[in-house]
Parts: C-alpha cells; sequence; structure tokens
C-alpha cells in the first residue's frame, strides 16, 4: 500500500511525534510512549507497508541472548528478558498481553583458535559482571554436555542458558502495536517522500506524504529499518546504513538429537539452533555480502548447497541426513560501521530522533530502545538505561561502538 491511491490520510495536520516505521521499533516507541502518564501528546505512526510482509519484524529469527561483549548491549537485552518474561505486568490488564517466556536453549559460542578463545573469556567476564550467566566450556566439557558436537577443532566455547534462546517475537510486536493503538497513537498506511526543516536547518518543520498531505510535526522518529539511511537522506543526513541479506532453513533431520540443540554460532559464520521438537533452524549469508537493492529477497540455493549445509554436517555429524522444509530470505539494515544500533537526535537537527541499524539484533533490543527513545521524546533525556553511547555523534567522528559478538 505505498501507491498514492492506496494510502490512507492522517487525521490531523500537525502531531506531537511523528514516527516513521510502525514495525518492532516505532511500535515499541508508540507504546512506551502513549503509556506514559507524563505524555499527553499526539502520535502519528506512518508504515508504507501495514502488512509487514518485507518487514525484518517479520523475517526474525526471535532469539534473545546475554552474551554481548559490551556491558551496555548485555543490559539492552537483559531488561529485553525481563520486559517478554513479565508482558503482563509490562502491559497493564487492558492489554490482554500473553505470559510469554523464552524457550532456554542458549547460545553456543564455539572458539577454534587461541585468539577467539581469548576473546570468549574476556566477553564471559563482562557479562559476568553484568549479571549475566554465561560460563566458558572447554571442548571436554562441550562433548560431555552435548555428544553431537565434533569438538576435534575446537578450543574454547561459551554459553549461557538462562534468559538466553527463543520467545515468540511475533506476539511481541503485535501486543506493542495493538496496544499503542488502544492507549491513542494513530496508525496510518502511507509513506514519506519528503521531509521539511527550518530556514536554518536546526529542526523539521513537516514531512509530506506519498498520498500529498503535509503533516507537521513536534519531534520525528525515523524507524524506518533497511530504509532508514534513504528517509535520514531526505533530512539531508547520511548514515551507514544498508540493506544485508540473511538467509533461513528450516530443516528435519533423519536421526534427531537426544536433547535441544543450543543456537550455535560455528567458526565458519553460520548459526543454527533447535526450532520445534523435531525440527531445527539455520542461518548465514555468503561470504560476498554486499548491499541489495530494497526489493531483493531472491533465494541463493548455492549457499546452502555449498556453505550452510556443509558446516552443519560437519559440526554435528548426525545432520549429515536433512531434509529442508522452508527457507526464506530476510534484510538486515547492516550498520556499516560497527554493526550497533544509532539512537537518539541528530546532533544538529533537535528534533530528528534515530533509531537505525540494528544489524540483526533488533527484536531483542526493542523493549529497551522503545523505552529510551520515548524517555528521550518526553524528557530530553535518557532515564533508565544510558544509550548514548550509541547516539549519531560517533558516526560523526568516525568512531565505531566496539562489539565483538556480532552474528
Amino acid at each position: 500500500m505505498t501507491e498514492a491511491t492506496n494510502t490512507q490520510a492522517p487525521k490531523k495536520a500537525s502531531y506531537d511525534v511523528v514516527i516513521l516505521g510502525g514495525a518492532m521499533m516505532g511500535s515499541s516507541v508508540a507504546w512506551f510512549l502513549t503509556n506514559n502518564p507524563d505524555f499527553n501528546g499526539t502520535v502519528l505512526v506512518v508504515e508504507r507497508d501495514p502488512t509487514y510482509a518485507f518487514a525484518a519484524t517479520s523475517h526474525t529469527n526471535s532469539c534473545i541472548r546475554q552474551q554481548f561483549s559490551s556491558p551496555l548491549n548485555v543490559k539492552i537485552s537483559q531488561f529485553g528478558a525481563e520486559f517478554v518474561q513479565n508482558l503482563p505486568r509490562f502491559m497493564g490488564p487492558a492489554s490482554d498481553a500473553p505470559k510469554l517466556t523464552i524457550q532456554n536453549f542458549g547460545y553456543m559460542y564455539l572458539a577454534n583458535t587461541p585468539a577467539f578463545a581469548e576473546k570468549l573469556r574476556a566477553s564471559q567476564k563482562a557479562q559476568a559482571a553484568a549479571g549475566a550467566a554465561t560460563r566458558v566450556m572447554t571442548p571436554d566439557q562441550i562433548k560431555a554436555a552435548y555428544p553431537f558436537y565434533n569438538v576435534d577443532d575446537l578450543v574454547l566455547g561459551s554459553i549461557n542458558t538462562q534468559n538466553e534462546g527463543y520467545f515468540d517475537g511475533i506476539t511481541l510486536f503485535d501486543m506493542f502495536r495493538r496496544n499503542a493503538r488502544r492507549q491513542g497513537a494513530e496508525y496510518i498506511a502511507n509513506e514519506v517522500v519528503a521531509i521539511t526543516k527550518n530556514a536554518v536547518g536546526t529542526r523539521v518543520e513537516s514531512i509530506t506524504l506519498a498520498s500529498g498531505d503535509v503533516v507537521a510535526c513536534g519531534q520525528l522518529v525515523n524507524a524506518t529499518g533497511t530504509h532508514g539511511a534513504k528517509t535520514a537522506a531526505m533530512a539531508g543526513i547520511d548514515i551507514p546504513i544498508e540493506p544485508r541479506k540473511r538467509f533461513t532453513w528450516i530443516f528435519t533431520a533423519e536421526q534427531p538429537l537426544d536433547r535441544p540443540l543450543p543456537l550455535t554460532i560455528d567458526p565458519s559464520g553460520v548459526h543454527f539452533r533447535q526450532d520445534g521438537k523435531t525440527s531445527y533452524m539455520a542461518g548465514g549469508h555468503a561470504d560476498y555480502d554486499p548491499a541489495v537493492p530494497h526489493d531483493d529477497f531472491s533465494m541463493d540455493h548455492a549457499i546452502w548447497e555449498n556453505h550452510i549445509w556443509p558446516a552443519i554436517a560437519t559440526r554435528i555429524p548426525q545432520f549429515e541426513a536433512i531434509k529442508v522444509m522452508r527457507e526464506w530470505v530476510g534484510h538486515y539494515d547492516m550498520n556499516t560501521l560497527d554493526q550497533n544500533a544509532i539512537v537518539g537526535p541528530h546532533s544538529k537537527i533537535a528534533n530528528f530522533l534515530f533509531l537505525n541499524g540494528f544489524s540483526g539484533h533488533g527484536l531483542q533490543q526493542s523493549p529497551a530502545m522503545g523505552r529510551g527513545t520515548a524517555e528521550w521524546l518526553i524528557y530530553g533525556g535518557y532515564r533508565s538505561l544510558d544509550l548514548s553511547p550509541l547516539g549519531f555523534s560517533r558516526v560523526l567522528r568516525n568512531e565505531p561502538f566496539v562489539e565483538q559478538a556480532i552474528i
């Protein structure tokens, strides 16, 4: 519904907050805003495709982990785990929010070099200091706990089975969106085509929609996913965000494993995990990983045959005989600077806020990011968790926010 003939007009000519993008991130902000008793303004959420058919939210693998090397990223996911598992308490009885759980099969990082093993040890110390239950394992310990792994080439592993695994991300998204609307946020099917600033370029004054409507806004949030750089460019801003293909396969094994399979990050770069009782999920990308057009979701079957399956079967010999049941292609909104989010206000355009470049971490980080962005919109600063290290200023300085645990 991106053509002007299929768009919806906004009900007002002006809003206190306009959120561009109504998927997981935009809806999280909308919910936290409208749920805050200190906010009594108007909210418009503009979503170019209300079916969300090609949104990263719809293609997610729905996992959450504590295993980051940065204490800030650990804390972001810890709040995500708390929020997910206490959804009815956070959203209240009127929300009809269901009780969600995390299937704690954990993430298993595998190192096959001394250098990578040292990174796992250093990350484990940072995670433990932040309260995560990560532990490192020798190859013998890995083999004892998970006999199906081939550990011959391994030096070390790390795993955490508390608040780390799969959760129902689509239900979380539905709750954010449904209850933001119940609390007064207006959602329309439309698309921004222009952003107008004041004469000196220090504030966004209005946006123009594909329908021709011009909407004045007090504050603007860019939550347009892989379109984030395109949206920012309308305001004369350059951010290092581009769409990158990520491939997912669901398969069954002729000989199923005798215990749950952690989300395994193999040294080859391939990752795989338990999916259902007798099914498994694998993901990865090609060695050549360029930016792609926003509408390119074509499957490359050679990646499975030449890279993914061989890596899986080498690490778990029982996966020599498997059958692919489903496959799909999604996009990361990849931050090419450091694969971490860009959040918070622009350095000069004070009412333009970023929520971009999550590089595959967006679903698990959405509660903390929505809360933090709403705090900035209401109070002019972060109150619960300081997200300023992920701000736009580092992009201007070309100084990456270093995170070792990137998948």
